[in-house]
């Protein structure tokens, strides 16, 4: 019997563990680290059991000391989550020879899976199209290009595209660095890269019984730095193969047939536009985007994880999906400079008409899946039946957020970079597209950049609702939309407005009155604010009428909200202030200070830290020529690894850091001087 579950994990996952737990009666349990001590899921915890420190080598990833959090806070399952520990074999046999539940598939299942190479080998044997894998002396030039992919884990983590011979080696010795680091295993291996490929994967869920379902397909094609950034359900290509679909449910079935698997875990594959597809890993955990599984079937796969470990059986065959489920993955990054990652302070954060992220079901189905009472037992799946019929209906919750930060969370810079997760279901894939690129853009997401405007874009690109999505889309079709310098200056403008009424309320004389109006005509005001490298500087003047700026017809104006009226048409616009920061819709605008203190301004030729992090790598020394675009210090903050390049070229004048030590934001880490005709 399960009565209180540790989540081994952070954030948004084990929000959303906890929700389906709470809902089945089972107590929660969270482990946190020193900088997620006041995170959104610690407090919503029934228990919380403090791990010292920040890094994840120190906390989430000492399993001893989660297991013992768990048997202390008393706790009798642990569920991985995804990341961290959750396809650990030995954490596995670990939380099972303590005693307790493991909401997750068999140890050795988790080891057949855990290397990629020993992986692909079973998969052939066993029925599975397989890329053929070469080994790093036997790549020749007709091969290119080639994948060097880390053995051990996955993530974009040790993975680089090599398309010359001679940048093999080098290549290689950069990701089995990156994989020793991130999963403790430098093995990599090489195989064929497919540019245009799909990313087309398999949910499977299979009790201990020896039931397998095949619960549907997602697509995950676009992808930044081998890292998903929207998933669907159904798949387009598949869509418009119909044919294939059989085919890929075959050959999950038979990976998770040939390792014995038991819970829930997802088959990964790579096809090609004509339908091919070949076997790239198996995810033994729950995966990021299985909201959209889950919206389209109307199944809660957490609850059906809990019911699989405690014994219960499932259905011969699982419900027939409905409609068309879209998610994307909002990240705090800068996608125009490189992707970096972004940290500080979420001030507000908010999506219209999104719940709790409870579960979409549809009017008149249970909100659990047969599973009543204090505790998940053997008690059977007989509520699975009601879900036959498939997922969300028409006026069903059609928006969902999977987050782990609220209004006033610190976006830090010890993990990764992702804020949430925004899911739609619709009727149609066009319809579901409409609705969250809509949803995205009335969102307000105050203080911290985000990849917003990039994933409204990608919903509305036309090559997108094509269904043209494969994992070239940003190489094809660049990163996002040119800059709508109207827009900001309009955002510009009311930003000004708000700010001037803000002052006028604020004033302790002449409250009352028109301040600064004179008889005679005097200068404008003005104020300018940047948004990104643009400079916006905006006039006004206040007269008997009130405020006044050219172009425009001021028809209310308050610290919260501007009317402006435009050649007839009447637009409101809300604005939020916070410290250095003004927000008026999607538009972020920092007021450019009138007289800045000389103290802070930075050398010419420096280069600051974009984010707090550690100094991976210094490739250079005090006298050194350097060329533009030339690699100077590395970085790695946010499960990144960020490259510091020279502006120009030039000489190293000033070297003010060296590997291994921590860096905060806005530091100095060297001075190039460039050359004058640089």
């Amino acid at each position: 019997m399960i009565t209180s579950v540790l989540v081994a994990n952070r954030g948004e996952i084990a929000r959303r563990v906890f929700r389906t737990a709470r809902s089945l009666g089972v107590q929660c349990v969270a482990v946190h680290s020193t900088a997620d001590s006041l995170a959104p899921y610690v407090g919503e915890a029934d228990a919380a059991v403090h791990l010292p420190g920040t890094a994840p080598g120190d906390t989430y990833l000492r399993g001893e000391l989660v297991i013992q959090a768990a048997l202390k806070a008393g706790a009798d399952a642990v569920h991985p989550g995804y990341g961290f520990l959750s396809e650990s074999a030995g954490f596995a046999a670990a939380v099972i020879e303590a005693g307790l539940t493991w909401i997750g598939p068999p140890v050795e299942a988790i080891s057949s899976m855990g290397s990629k190479i020993e992986a692909k080998k079973l998969m052939a044997a066993a029925g599975v199209p397989v890329l053929a894998e070469l080994t790093p002396a036997e790549v020749s030039a007709s091969d290119l290009p080639v994948l060097v992919k880390a053995s051990a884990g996955g993530g974009g983590r040790g993975m680089r595209v090599v398309r010359r011979l001679e940048d093999l080696a080098a290549e290689i010795d950069a990701a089995s660095a990156e994989a020793l680091s991130a999963f403790g295993d430098g093995t990599v291996f090489c195989e064929r890269y497919l540019a245009t490929g799909r990313h087309i994967e398999v949910q499977v869920l299979a009790d201990q019984h020896g039931t397998i379902w095949a619960v549907g397909e997602r697509e995950c094609s676009i992808q930044r730095r081998h890292q998903k950034v929207v998933e669907e359900a159904p798949s387009p290509l598949v869509e418009r193969l119909p044919w294939m679909r059989s085919r890929l449910f075959e050959a999950a079935r038979k990976a998770a047939e040939a390792i014995g698997y038991v819970g829930a875990g997802t088959v990964e594959f790579l096809a090609d536009e004509e339908g091919g597809f070949y076997f790239l890993e198996m995810n033994t955990r729950l995966q990021v985007e299985h909201p959209v599984t889950e919206s389209t079937t109307g199944l809660d796969l957490v609850a059906l994880q809990f019911a699989v470990a405690a014994g219960e059986a499932l259905p011969a065959e699982p419900p027939a999906p409905v409609g068309h489920s879209i998610e994307v993955r909002l990240y705090a990054e800068d996608p125009a400079n490189d992707w970096q990652p972004q940290t500080g302070t979420l001030h507000r954060f908010a999506v219209e008409g999104a719940g709790e992220g409870r579960r979409m079901v549809a009017p008149g189905r249970a909100a659990g899946v047969g599973l009543a009472g204090a505790a998940v037992g053997p008690a059977g799946l007989a509520g699975v039946a009601e879900f036959t019929a498939g997922g969300p209906r028409e006026g069903a919750p059609w928006v969902r957020v999977d987050s782990g930060v609220v209004s006033g969370s610190e976006v830090s810079p010890y993990y990764d970079a992702m804020v949430a997760k925004v899911i739609v279901w619709g009727s149609t894939r066009e319809q579901a597209a409409a609705r969250l690129a809509a949803e995205l853009q009335r969102a307000e997401i105050h203080g911290v950049l985000t990849n917003r405007d990039l994933l409204v874009w990608i919903l509305r690109h036309p090559a997108f609702l094509a269904g043209d999505t494969d994992t070239s889309f940003f190489d094809k079709r660049g990163i996002g939309p040119a800059v709508d310098e109207a827009a900001e200056r309009v955002a510009a403008v009311v930003a000004a407005l708000a700010d001037a009424a803000s002052r006028k309320q604020r004033a302790t004389v002449q409250r009352g009155l028109p301040g600064g109006w004179r008889n005679l005509a005097s200068q404008p005001q003005r104020k300018s604010f940047r948004v990104g490298d643009s400079q916006y500087d905006v006039e006004y003047r206040r007269t008997r009428d009130g405020l006044t700026v050219d172009g425009a017809v001021v028809v209310e104006a308050t610290a919260e909200r501007v009317v402006l009226e435009v050649d007839g048409v009447r637009r409101p616009f809300g604005v939020a202030a916070y410290p250095g920061l003004v927000c008026v819709g999607p538009v972020a605008l920092t007021p450019v200070e009138r007289f800045p203190d000389p103290s802070q301004q930075l050398a010419v030729g420096a280069l600051v830290a974009p984010m707090p992090g550690s100094v991976v790598r210094v490739g250079v020394a005090v006298g050194d020529k350097v060329t533009r675009g030339q690699g100077l210090v590395w970085l790695e903050a946010m499960k990144m690894e960020h490259t510091i390049s020279a502006p120009a070229d030039g000489v190293v004048t000033e070297l003010a850091v060296a590997a291994g030590q921590q860096v905060e934001v806005g530091m100095v880490l060297a001075v190039v001087q460039v050359e004058e005709d640089a």
